[in-house]
């Protein structure tokens, strides 16, 4: 008999504090092991992440629409809940037209729909089937800006520019819309357009300019 067992070996069959404290720590680690085994020996085997696939039932819900933009057709299947803005951004990819709050309350995504100002994120891109919807992108190019283009860029109407092609969607729809002469009269007609920068008496002075110079406009 070796010295650990002498010392925990006691005359008629005591139990010593040495052999009750390592029977105890024995049956706590033997507690603590035996459910990290059992979960290992039930785990699922690892497997590759897998590649989304659209849900069988947004392909039925899916419904065919042509939009007419910058003078080019796009036939598309669409979920009929698409806004305007999400089928021109993530579908037509045409990314000049910005999201900004999706509440129609920035105007950061305005197109024009037949001639008229929107603001794409209010409506369903299925209701404008046969409009001619333009964008920032149908505007102008580099080689040939419009004139309410050049005006930005000459009175600096812009900071970050997330705002800016909103803005200028707005202001080209407001040369052919009733208003004042003032500057009072174009900070109202634009209310609807924010510039988180606060690039507001550029902006105006940029609509100003072409105002009074309408041979100028594309």
């Amino acid at each position: 008999m070796n010295d650990a067992e002498n010392a925990s070996a006691q005359p008629n069959g005591r139990v010593t504090r040495r052999s009750f404290l390592s029977q105890l720590g024995a049956a706590g680690v033997a507690a603590t092991a035996a459910p990290l085994i059992a979960t290992q020996a039930h785990a699922a085997p690892a497997t590759a992440p897998q590649a989304s696939t659209p849900s069988v039932e947004a392909v039925e819900n899916a419904i065919p629409v042509t939009l007419r933009v910058n003078g080019k057709t796009h036939p598309l299947n669409l979920d009929p809940r698409t806004t305007l803005l999400d089928a021109l951004r993530e579908t037509i990819t045409l990314t000049g037209t910005k999201k900004g709050c999706d509440h129609g309350q920035c105007g950061a995504c305005t197109v024009h729909a037949n001639g008229r100002r929107i603001n794409s994120c209010l409506t369903l891109a299925a209701m404008h089937e046969g409009d001619d919807i333009t964008t920032i992108e149908g505007i102008g190019t580099p080689d040939n800006l419009h004139a309410m283009q050049v005006a930005f860029v000459e009175h600096d109407g812009y900071q970050c520019g997330y705002c800016t092609s909103g803005q200028i969607m707005s202001a080209v729809a407001l040369l052919k819309e009733p208003c004042g002469p003032t500057d009072a009269d174009v900070k109202e007609l634009m209310s609807g357009n924010i510039c988180r920068c606060g690039a507001y008496p550029n902006i105006v002075a940029a609509i100003q300019q072409v105002r009074h110079h309408p041979t100028s406009t594309s």
